[in-house]
């Protein structure tokens, strides 16, 4: 329980002073005596009994003292006027003081546990002041009532005869239960004498009893020294009266400023020292003897009344009501001095019929008195039964009892009482929550945030303030941002400054619930990284931009403007964002670049001094980090930095296998005099457009350890002005020249921001994460940034390579194009060896082949069935001199459609014995689709052949007639030839033409076997964890049938053999990566073949005639032929192999994912070999008056394995015929005879089984009535293995037989 109440809890006493007196203490420079007597509160160690007669001391008693005329006048105003004066009043003196707190808050400083808060004390002292009763509670009604004289009136016991017969001007609801003192001022000028005054206190206490008292003052006619007294509170002035519009103070404020800054004066008296010891004992005397104990009787008699109707029995049946019958409201207590309580809302004062309300009922008083008196546990019983009564109590009770859940409910309730059903709450109602929180420290604030006032915005600020001591930081932080901006519609503007730059502050301090460091590390993220709270602090920024603005602090505001653009970029708003959300980020990055720019220019223009001391820097980049890269005339720096690392490599390893011992000297991306081209990848955060002027380069020689000056042989480019728009990105290229040989470090760009700020950003990259220590894992530490750097070489070894060509050209899918290949010497040296690396990627030396003779229609070439790259190339030059040039024909054949870069890294030396230079080429061609290829392949039923392929084109072109000029097909083991024709045509623009080839074995080629058995033994190693030999897989032979009317293109040719090659290569390697993603790409020549011995590739060659234009199109992925799992047993193997333990299940998970792609890839491919085909007779005609018709049908089996024989079984089932002659659906053929057929067949080879039926009447006949069981075994590690298949007819197709009978 609180030992202290507030003040305005406190006895409420007014005072009627007589003229006499009024004039007197003026002549003495003296206040009037309600201001007189508040200088001696509180009175210390004031000692009250309960109800109980258990004495309960005060250490403080406060006391309030008023005019009563003063309170009289203000009764009579109407509550809501009241009310708005009331807020507008606290409002006008918290806006005229702000300024000088703020100042001095900032100046001071303060404790951060306990920081200062002079507005909410202003704001108290204002709720505090309001002593005028009111009608829904009884604290400011008054407990007692002074008269006072003096003795210097002509007649003193007329006056206060006058006094006591005066009417109280109160209104009928102030309740007129008060005491009644006399007091006698008696001043050492009076023309009473000491006696006489004493005769004059004797016959007052006889008339008007002993609440009485003689004050013997002194107060000389020079007016000793001021005494500093404690400050008075400020009282609302009085409303205008009618004859008057200007409203006075109910008393002079001497704490009253004239001015915003000037000083606080202290609030004294001018009174000696006895004059104030004789006050203070009078005050003392008044409470202690007369106050407290009338207080205290008043208690005990209401409390007597209050306990005779809560007596026993009235409260046994009213708990029996309660728990078994129906409630019943408790019955008003009437008094003869009181009604019912008057409460707001729904406890209201009772109004009788002449509509003027009561005054506060006797019980209500009864707990008031209690409280004031400190008897706390008469008081919460009190309260207890006002408030279940529903007269109220629950403003009082969260002060008098402890803490607990249910303080916010009675809060609530009492809230709610007050509440109105608008949403805005009348003012009135704002200020009653006002009084509540001030008393309560803020618990009821809630009602009065609902308002745009003032008193709202700092009980706001108020509640901020509570909920950073309790480390609720993000909520105390959005009070504060909702306390600033009510206090900028008001127009306080230093206080809303103040209250943003606290949410600032708190938005920008480190919350202690801290998330696990690994989750920062795992996003990228700094722990102290504001990102997500960028919307929420741009919103604080701005407003406080503005107001800084308003208020002259311009410099303030330049500052604040240029921190705002941040970027949406940094808001991490989602990609389906409405388009209202993304217009607001629009329309805020906007108005942030035009207050920056009005703000600046008003700064640059008024005080360009401030500009410099500023010390304004961007705080976000339009250099990208790690985007920027450095063009040469051969290409780029950086970009596909790992693909001239590859071709690197790969020079150094064919050099090194050829027993070369001559090194690659270190690479030198320019020499003297030649163009550097600094691509800035510039993008612009904002969603706004901008402009960069001034854009430059920030270059350094690096000479050891430090960096120099290159004003004096380097030439950097200026770019005069780049536009950007919202959220573009753009590269801006920057030249530079260095007229000697040194390393260059581009260590910044250089830019103006809008023209008006000069800006600098480093280009250097972050440095890879560090791992090598605990402390490294633990933390993140990053290797030093890796600088932009250059080197210039003097030109010495040089050489331009290019294409004479156009930089971008245009080819169709599948064109073969002759280009030609300059090189010059613009070096010092000659050059004899020249090689070219990265010649895989389409690009071959063209050559004159001998075509004297005619191609043949097939022709077998001999492939290394290797998946390496092709080696690099040396071209055919013999010595270029300084300044000379040479022209080289090179073929390019396009084989995807898309936007393709050519890299080519060229290897070049003075003489056989030198060191190595090297020079890069990057062209960029783009490939246009031209054929959409699909083949599909299926057994045939002739004798003849064993698989039709067909072969869809289909055109892609949008205009183009595209003629098809030969079909070309390479297998290991597969003939194929035309089957309706060589002449295939032309295909129209969006067309498709089939072109059908048959297949048949062909056994004449070597290295089938040999192939399977290395990957056989290969992918073995793998299974077992085994390191994998590195060797090359055996050659093969690749039958090439060329099907054309014209003589056929030959594929012996150096570059079409090369293009073969490297397209078969590209697609085997990407078909292994996404079948075995667990297999290193690097073993990838080790283990697989470059060909499947099954396989078939499909060209298809093609010309456009008018436009000069041929080339081929392959196809891959076709396989025929059965085969037999030839990595079962392997498979196998593994799969009984004993399982080694490994703590690391994601291994074990990679074994078995390794295990189950080998033995779903196409090398381990297994199927029924045997495919079974009826020819079928044409209609038969029989004459069945000769008796039934007897035919042998002939089933084709063909075997389709390429290396195993079978045995096969074919098993004839005779069903009767149990349906009509004129039944629609077919009847089964009755086979008779020898049912069952049994035969060996050899690989590729075709056998003919005849069953007999016997047809007995007309009709058609389903031939569908067989099984045919096949068996297939080999011998496997000295065991046989055996494969057993099953073939049942198709249910939806089969073949039929139609007899008519020849009569009719």
């Amino acid at each position: 329980m609180p030992s202290v109440l507030p003040s305005s809890l406190s006895p409420h006493i007014c005072i009627l002073p007589s003229p006499d007196l009024d004039q007197l203490l003026q002549s003495s420079s003296l206040p009037p005596l309600p201001n007189i007597l508040q200088s001696f509160s509180p009175l210390p160690d004031v000692t009250t009994r309960t109800t109980s007669l258990v004495s309960i001391p005060h250490t403080s008693f406060a006391l309030r003292f008023s005019d009563l005329a003063e309170i009289e006048h203000a009764c009579n105003e109407d509550e809501d006027e009241r009310a708005v004066r009331m807020l507008d009043w606290i409002s006008a003196r918290i806006s005229k003081r702000c300024a000088k707190w703020v100042r001095d808050i900032e100046r001071l400083g303060g404790d951060l546990d306990n920081p200062r808060t002079p507005w909410w004390d202003e704001l108290r002292r204002c709720a505090e002041g309001d002593h005028v009763p009111a009608k829904t509670e009884g604290w400011n009604h008054p407990v007692a009532v002074i008269f006072a004289v003096s003795t210097t009136a002509p007649n003193p016991l007329q006056a206060i005869n006058a006094l006591h017969s005066r009417a109280l001007q109160f209104p009928p609801w102030v309740d007129t239960t008060f005491l009644r003192y006399t007091l006698i001022v008696h001043p050492q000028n009076s023309p009473l004498s000491d006696e006489e005054a004493g005769a004059l206190f004797n016959a007052v206490k006889k008339q008007y009893g002993l609440h009485s008292y003689l004050l013997s003052l002194n107060l000389p006619t020079t007016p000793p020294p001021p005494v500093p007294v404690p400050a008075l509170i400020p009282r609302l002035p009085l409303p205008p009266s009618p004859d008057s519009s200007v409203a006075k103070p109910l008393n002079p404020d001497p704490n009253e400023p004239t001015s915003p800054t000037f000083p606080t004066v202290l609030n004294t008296l001018r009174m000696e020292e006895n004059d104030i010891k004789h006050t203070a004992r009078f005050t003392r005397e008044f409470v202690v003897m007369s106050l407290v104990p009338w207080m205290e009787k008043c208690v005990l008699d209401w409390n007597e009344t209050f306990s005779s109707n809560r007596r026993l029995p009235s409260r046994l049946f009213s708990s029996t009501r309660r728990l078994f019958g129906s409630p019943s409201p408790t019955p008003p207590i009437h008094s003869a001095s009181a009604s019912i309580s008057s409460l707001p809302g729904r406890a209201s004062p009772s109004m009788p019929s002449n509509g003027v309300a009561n005054p506060p009922s006797q019980q209500r008083r009864l707990a008031e008195f209690s409280t004031i008196l400190g008897d706390f546990k008469l008081a919460v019983m009190v309260w207890e039964s006002l408030r279940k009564e529903n007269k109220g109590g629950s403003d009082i009770l969260p002060l008098l009892l402890s803490p607990s859940p249910t303080l916010p409910l009675h809060a609530s309730t009492a809230l709610s009482n007050i509440k109105s059903q608008s949403t805005d709450p009348p003012p009135h109602a704002q200020l009653r929550a006002l009084l509540y929180a001030k008393a309560s420290g803020g618990l009821y604030g809630r009602l009065v945030m609902f308002a745009e006032e003032a008193p709202s915005a700092l009980l706001l600020a108020h509640a901020a303030l509570l909920s950073t001591k309790k480390q609720a930081i993000r909520r105390a932080a959005f009070w504060y941002i909702d306390a600033a901006n009510r206090l900028e519609k008001c127009g306080i503007k230093p206080l809303t400054m103040y209250f943003l730059r606290k949410a600032k502050e708190l938005y920008k301090m480190e919350s202690r619930k801290s998330l696990s460091p690994s989750f920062w590390e795992s996003e990228g993220k700094s722990p102290n990284n504001l990102d997500d709270f960028g919307g929420i602090i741009s919103g604080i920024e701005h407003p406080l931009g503005r107001l800084l603005y308003t208020t002259g602090d311009v410099a303030g505001a330049v500052r604040v403007f240029l921190g705002l653009l941040r970027g949406s970029s940094n808001l991490h708003h989602p990609s389906n964002a409405s388009s209202d959300n993304v217009s607001k980020w629009t329309e805020s990055d906007k108005a942030y670049l035009d207050d920056f720019r009005v703000a600046y220019a008003h700064l640059s223009t008024t005080e360009p001094d401030k500009i410099a001391a500023a010390d304004l820097k961007i705080p976000i980049r339009f250099c990208v980090e790690g985007q920027t890269r450095i063009k040469f005339l051969t290409g780029s720096v950086n970009d596909d930095a790992s693909t001239w690392d590859e071709l690197e490599e790969t020079w150094r390893t064919f050099w090194k296998s050829r027993g070369g011992k001559e090194g690659l000297v270190d690479r030198k991306k320019a020499c003297t005099g030649e163009l550097i081209w600094v691509d800035l990848m510039l993008r612009n955060p904002l969603d706004a457009e901008l402009n960069l002027t001034e854009i430059s380069l920030v270059v350094h020689e690096k000479s050891g350890a430090e960096l120099t000056s290159t004003n004096v042989f380097v030439e950097v480019e200026t770019i005069d002005e780049v536009i950007l728009g919202p959220r573009e990105s753009r590269t801006v290229p920057v030249s530079l020249k260095s007229q000697r040989a040194t390393s260059l470090v581009i260590t910044s760009a250089t830019y103006k921001f809008l023209s008006y700020l000069r800006s600098t950003e480093h280009l250097a990259s972050r440095g890879r994460r560090l791992h090598n220590t605990a402390a490294q894992r633990q933390k993140p530490a990053y290797a030093p940034d890796i600088p932009l750097r250059v080197d210039i070489a003097p030109a010495s070894h040089k050489l331009l390579v290019s294409f004479v060509e156009d930089s971008h050209l245009h080819l169709i899918q599948g064109e073969t194009k002759v280009l030609t290949l300059s090189l010059s010497n613009a070096g010092l040296a000659p050059v004899e060896e020249i090689w070219m690396v990265g010649a895989d990627d389409g690009i071959w030396l063209h050559s004159d082949d001998d075509e004297s003779e005619s191609t043949p229609a097939a022709e077998v070439i001999r492939s290394q069935n290797s998946l390496k790259p092709q080696e690099p190339l040396r071209l055919p030059i013999t010595r270029i001199e300084p300044g000379e040039s040479l022209n080289l024909p090179v073929i390019l054949h396009a084989e995807q459609a898309d936007t393709h870069e050519l890299n080519l890294m060229f290897v070049f030396r003075e003489s056989n014995t030198g060191p190595f230079h090297c020079t890069r080429l990057t062209w960029t061609y783009e490939v246009q689709p031209l054929f959409y290829v699909v083949a599909t392949a299926e057994p045939s039923r002739a004798q003849g052949r064993s698989y039709v392929v067909n072969v869809d084109v289909t055109s892609r072109s949008m205009s183009s007639t595209v003629k098809l000029s030969q079909i070309t097909t390479l297998s290991p083991l597969w003939r194929c030839g035309p089957l309706t024709g060589s002449d295939f045509g032309t295909v129209p623009p969006h067309q498709c033409v089939r072109l059908l080839l048959e297949a048949n074995p062909w056994h004449d080629g070597v290295g089938s076997q040999e192939t399977l058995d290395f990957l056989s033994e290969q992918l073995g190693s793998v299974l077992r964890g085994a390191d994998v030999k590195s060797s090359d897989p055996p050659s093969i032979d690749l039958l090439c049938s060329h099907t054309s009317k014209f003589p056929p293109n030959s594929v012996q040719k150096t570059a079409m053999r090369h293009f073969i090659h490297s397209n078969r290569r590209k697609f085997t390697s990407h078909n292994i990566s996404q079948v075995h993603p667990y297999i290193p790409s690097m073993t990838y020549p080790s283990i697989f073949p470059l060909y499947n011995p099954a396989s078939v590739d499909i060209l298809v060659f093609w010309e456009i005639p008018m436009q000069q234009r041929f080339g081929h199109v392959s196809l891959y992925g076709l396989t025929l032929g059965a085969r037999h799992g030839v990595l079962h047993s392997m498979i196998e193997e593994a799969e009984s192999a004993k399982v080694k333990r490994s703590m690391y299940t994601e291994t074990q998970k990679e074994n078995l994912e390794v295990l189950d792609a080998i033995k779903g890839s196409e090398w381990n491919m297994e199927m029924d070999p045997v495919a079974l085909s009826i020819q079928q007779p044409n209609i038969i005609s029989h004459d069945f008056s000769k008796g039934p018709c007897r035919l042998s049908i002939a089933f084709n089996l063909r075997n389709h394995s390429l290396t195993h024989g079978v045995r096969c079984t074919l098993r004839m089932s005779p069903e009767p015929t149990s349906s009509s002659p004129n039944s629609s659906s077919p009847l089964p053929a009755p086979y008779f005879g020898r049912l069952t057929f049994r035969d060996s067949i050899p690989p590729c080879q075709t056998v003919t089984i005849r069953p007999k039926v016997w047809i007995s009447q007309p009709g058609t006949y389903s031939l569908n009535g067989w099984i045919l069981e096949t068996e297939v075994s080999w011998p496997v590690s000295n065991q046989a293995r055996q494969q057993r298949y099953r073939q049942e007819p198709p249910s939806r197709e089969g073949s039929y037989l139609i007899i008519h009978d020849s009569r009719t």
